[in-house]
């Protein structure tokens, strides 16, 4: 038979084996998740971040050093843990060896973070510069690489420095490309730290991070005491923690951990902590309450220590172990028995919390009951509007919603870089439309500025059209549990209507759906506001300081285009300015920020407050002109 020329040839010469480093570096992914360029908490760089910091983490809890020091300068990473140090003879090994560390000896590392020798080995390959350098009993050795290869070995000296661990790092910027650090992921990352370590005490460019209370002390930072329903009900037992109240905001809020590790995406043990108290809630007050009337507007944190945990991947993110140790209790079980007890000591012991409690719940019932008649109407018009092809132009992943359970593992995988823009006008959305990757970017258009909704109840999301439609364009009825883009983009014009869309959007989601903002999957997406050019080079401009650079560049008076609006864009360009280079600005709530005050401030009915802030703001502005 004739061979085929278009065939792949597959012979002895196919076959190659990478070493570690090669591995890494070719496949990332599978190590530290996906890249990114630092606009999202999960990001590569964050994760480097936490490889290296979960050994220090797993030192304090093994009883050795009470601090861990972090310095970001430019986009180089310093962190020194005070804990044992590497032995010194295992200094490369450790950090270039894999499968080498000794996490492999439960009776050196019980109930730690990182298992499988991987962490350090992967920041190490993915830096351009990298170095370890460990203090052990007077005596420091030093090894120093890039991207993963060694190319100083220093000799063992003598020192004063105190035990411990220093490792020093640059991300490789042809991994990470045009990366950045947004310091409020990394604050949030080190209080987690602290949370579930009280007493050890982390510092971050000058700033001192420690926590007493635990997990108690994540919920008073996370809520407004004002809008909790009842004081957080805090319970610790063996390996076990939780905190549990209710607030006034839609949505479930639930942060977990096992081991130290915040486990964003969940798993076995946040869900049996959900069934668990949903049967402990019905057992105590001998009523079969909808599932939603309970968990509705609850925010809470649970962490459990787990010998030897099994993650479903590298980057830690969500826990796949059904029993809390070899031949210990199932997860279920041992959740479920501990509220059991616990949780309902408590509520039998403080009648006035419990009292509120049950007020909430049976609120949230009512909301519910007077909103089904309303919502079966809303589905109904949603259905009419023919949405898919009229206000969604959906990507591939979503062709076929159903897919069979063989494929859903890969499904999920591809979904995690799905994402909508939601746009103003037909010129913006027909730009974006036929410039975006059909096969995980989405577009929906708005027709007209949306519905000013703070203050209004969710009765207004169904009697909205654009906003029933944006909900099931969304599929976010019924929670984040089925949310069917993992980035939602608001693209508007960068001028003073654009401006006010894109303030009414937050709006909704922060008063309807405010666990798509506390989860990291609203963003802002950044377009150029100008284009300078000459017969040789063009240069995009996101602002008037690149625009003047870019003048001195180019010289010689080059050609300087004002973009007015998204859809003054050709779709060409635009392709430029929504694929791999693509500028997010997350929508990220700071400490301290509340949502209801927040929208009343700047939603609410004009204040004094408000006021000032535009008049004093505006004087500054016109004083710098």
């Amino acid at each position: 038979m004739a061979e085929d020329k278009n065939m792949v040839r597959y012979d002895e010469d196919s076959i190659r084996s990478l070493d570690w480093r090669e591995h890494i570096r070719l496949r990332p992914g599978m190590y530290i998740g996906k890249l990114g360029d630092g606009s999202a908490a999960d990001d590569g760089i964050y994760v480097l971040i936490k490889e290296v910091i979960d050994n220090c983490i797993d030192e304090y809890t093994m009883g050795h050093g009470k601090q861990v020091e972090l310095s970001i300068e430019t986009k180089t990473v310093t962190v020194r843990d005070y804990g044992r140090g590497i032995p010194l003879g295992k200094v490369v090994d450790v950090v270039s060896k894999i499968n080498t560390g000794a996490k492999y000896d439960s009776k050196a590392f019980q109930k730690s973070v990182g298992l499988n020798g991987v962490g350090t080995k992967a920041v190490n390959a993915l830096s351009n510069y990298f170095s370890v350098t460990a203090y052990r009993d007077g005596r420091a050795k030093t090894a120093e690489f890039e991207k993963g290869i060694l190319v100083k070995e220093h000799k063992e000296v003598a020192t004063t420095e105190t035990n411990g661990t220093l490792v020093v790092f640059t991300p490789d910027d042809t991994v990470f490309r045009n990366f950045h650090y947004i310091h409020e992921y990394i604050d949030n990352q080190l209080w987690n730290y602290c949370y579930l370590n009280a007493g050890l005490a982390m510092h971050f460019n000058g700033k001192k991070y420690v926590s007493k209370n635990g997990l108690l002390d994540l919920l008073q930072r996370k809520t407004n005491p004002d809008e909790l329903r009842y004081p957080i009900i805090h319970l610790k037992g063996n390996d076990i923690e939780v905190a549990i109240s209710h607030n006034n905001d839609y949505g479930e809020d639930i942060f977990s951990f096992v081991n130290g590790q915040y486990t964003t995406q969940g798993g076995t043990h946040q869900q049996a902590f959900r069934e668990a108290y949903i049967k402990v809630i019905r057992d105590y007050f001998k009523k079969d309450y909808d599932v939603s009337d309970i968990r509705t507007s609850i925010v809470a944190a649970v962490s459990v220590r787990v010998q030897e945990p099994v993650f479903e991947s590298q980057t830690k993110t969500k826990l796949g172990s059904q029993n809390v140790a070899e031949g210990g209790p199932s997860m279920k079980s041992f959740v479920l028995d501990f509220l059991s007890k616990e949780l309902d000591n408590f509520l039998h012991r403080n009648p006035a919390t419990t009292d509120a409690l049950k007020k909430r719940i049976e609120q949230n019932e009512r909301e519910r009951k007077e909103l089904a008649g309303i919502k079966k109407l809303a589905n109904e018009r949603a259905k009419k509007a023919n949405l898919h092809n009229k206000k969604l132009r959906d990507c591939r992943v979503h062709l076929n919603d159903e897919l069979p359970v063989k494929n859903r593992e890969s499904f999920i995988a591809t979904q995690k870089n799905t994402t909508i823009f939601i746009t103003e006008g037909d010129s913006a959305s027909g730009s974006i439309t036929k410039s975006r990757n059909v096969d995980t970017q989405a577009v929906f258009s708005l027709r007209g500025k949306p519905l000013n909704s703070f203050g209004e109840t969710k009765k207004v999301v169904y009697q909205n059209e654009e906003f029933n439609l944006l909900q099931h364009a969304l599929n976010i009825e019924d929670g984040l549990e089925s949310l069917r883009y993992n980035n939602i983009v608001i693209a508007t014009d960068a001028d003073v209507d654009g401006m006010h869309i894109r303030l009414l959007l937050m709006t909704f989601f922060l008063q309807f759906f405010p666990d798509l903002v506390k989860k990291g999957h609203v963003y802002i997406l950044e377009t150029p506001l100008f284009r300078v050019r000459n017969k040789q080079e063009t240069i995009y401009c996101y602002d008037e300081t690149e625009k003047q650079e870019a003048v001195r560049k180019l010289g010689s008076k080059p050609e300087i285009t004002r973009f007015k609006g998204l859809g003054e864009i050709s779709p060409e360009e635009f392709g430029r300015f929504i694929g791999r280079d693509m500028r997010l600005d997350p929508v990220i709530l700071e400490a301290g920020d509340h949502i209801q005050d927040l929208l009343q401030y700047y939603m609410g009915k004009n204040t004094m407050e408000r006021q000032e802030f535009i008049i004093n703001n505006l004087r500054v502005e016109l004083d710098i002109v």
